[in-house]
């Protein structure tokens, strides 16, 4: 029996998740992101991280070996950056405040964290590609993580 599609995406959906910007740059230096939640750690030892890659993402040919990315953790007051870089076409980075990480992508002024990477490895996922970063650089600013469940934006409730 063959799952549907929107029936698989709206299981999913039960599986809560934070919001991460992933950022990169293209060929010439231009920085370029798209919003992902599907970020995972891999191993401590050596530091690796999973992010997967939408193959019809605008940026989807920045994600090569030998690239770098880094995963934004969005805090709960940044649902703005996640819709703008869900967005295709738009001026991502516009008004936005970052700054150039130690590999190269950028760091989201705001973000509850950021994991830097070195891509080492790329595998077919389907419509997506599972790509393995090699982490270089890590750092945790907040508490109050921006979340996604059951196809909504969604927040800690207050403790």
């Amino acid at each position: 029996m063959a799952i549907e599609a929107q029936e698989l995406r709206r299981v999913m959906g039960h599986f809560a998740t934070g919001v991460t910007v992933i950022t990169t740059r293209d060929k010439d230096g231009v920085p370029q992101g798209l919003t992902a939640n599907a970020f995972m750690s891999l191993s401590l030892d050596p530091p690796l991280a999973i992010i997967s890659v939408d193959k019809k993402a605008t940026c989807y040919s920045c994600f090569e070996p030998a690239n770098y990315f880094t995963v934004n953790f969005l805090s709960e007051d940044q649902e703005d950056i996640s819709r703008r870089f869900a967005t295709k076409g738009a001026d991502k980075f516009a008004d936005l405040k970052w700054q150039v990480g130690s590999n190269g992508a950028a760091l989201i002024d705001g973000a509850l964290g950021s994991v830097e990477c070195k891509i080492i490895q790329c595998h077919d996922g389907g419509d997506h590609t599972i790509v393995v970063g090699e982490i270089l650089n890590v750092a945790a600013n907040g508490d109050r993580p921006l979340l996604f469940f059951k196809g909504k934006y969604q927040r800690l409730s207050a403790s």
